[in-house]
């Protein structure tokens, strides 16, 4: 089994980062195919990256395709251009934002998000309205943290995280789905420390693909995500 993990922005080291989350979450057997946008922003943080990020993002998933990926993981939290990725391709394409409310729905009756910028929080409310776990969501967190400086030691970043977590418990959060795929290597360190579910997810997105492409499962196309009329519009861009 290949499952595709696309980082839709253009930074490598966060593209590394994300693959080795995934290779550590796939079972044996599993190829993880770490890819990125060709092009796009370096970071995705707000609603002019999310737009900008989509054309790279679906050339990606494209490729993959092309290579015999048999599911797509969009690792962007905003679960960026996730309706046109599932319209282009032919296998089962899961964004980390649904994956992770999904997973922690399943651990935990109630959760909260702990995200980066403050103007990624309300994309993720949109979304958890979308999919119907708003009511179980007690609130969405912001770090104020870029992405990018997620990697950076010096940023504090998995500190200010876990005071968010404690803030999202005290309001009755008994889960957590941390926010942004840089924050995956925070995941297990946390857990231990809070002692409730953290869901990472990249893990929770590989796990979600791999279960679909045993079951032989592939994504409808009598609706919505129907085949583009004109295909030829993204090998224009």
């Amino acid at each position: 089994m290949r499952i595709a993990v696309i980082n839709p922005n253009t930074t490598t080291s966060m593209t590394e980062q994300i693959a080795a989350a995934a290779k550590a979450a796939a079972m044996p057997g599993t190829e993880i195919l770490g890819r990125q946008s060709p092009h796009g922003p370096a970071a995705i943080e707000g609603p002019f990256d999310g737009a900008c990020a989509v054309p790279g993002l679906l050339c990606a998933i494209a490729a993959a395709e092309e290579d015999g990926a048999d599911a797509h993981v969009i690792a962007c939290f905003d679960d960026t251009g996730l309706d046109a990725a599932r319209a282009i391709a032919t296998r089962p394409v899961i964004g980390i934002g649904e994956a992770s409310f999904h997973a922690v729905t399943l651990l935990a009756h109630s959760f909260c998000v702990v995200t980066t910028l403050s103007r990624s929080a309300p994309i993720i409310e949109d979304n958890l309205l979308r999919y119907g776990f708003a009511q179980r969501c007690r609130q969405v967190f912001a770090s104020d943290i870029p992405v990018l400086a997620l990697e950076d030691p010096q940023s504090g970043a998995f500190e200010k995280i876990s005071a968010l977590i404690e803030r999202g418990i005290e309001a009755g959060a008994e889960g957590v789905a941390l926010g942004c795929a840089g924050m995956a290597g925070f995941a297990r360190d946390l857990q231990n420390r809070h002692g409730i579910p953290i869901v990472d997810g990249v893990s929770a997105a590989v796990g979600l693909a791999e279960m679909l492409v045993r079951c032989g499962l592939a994504t409808s196309k009598s609706g919505i995500w129907a085949a583009p009329s004109r295909p030829n519009l993204l090998a224009a861009g």
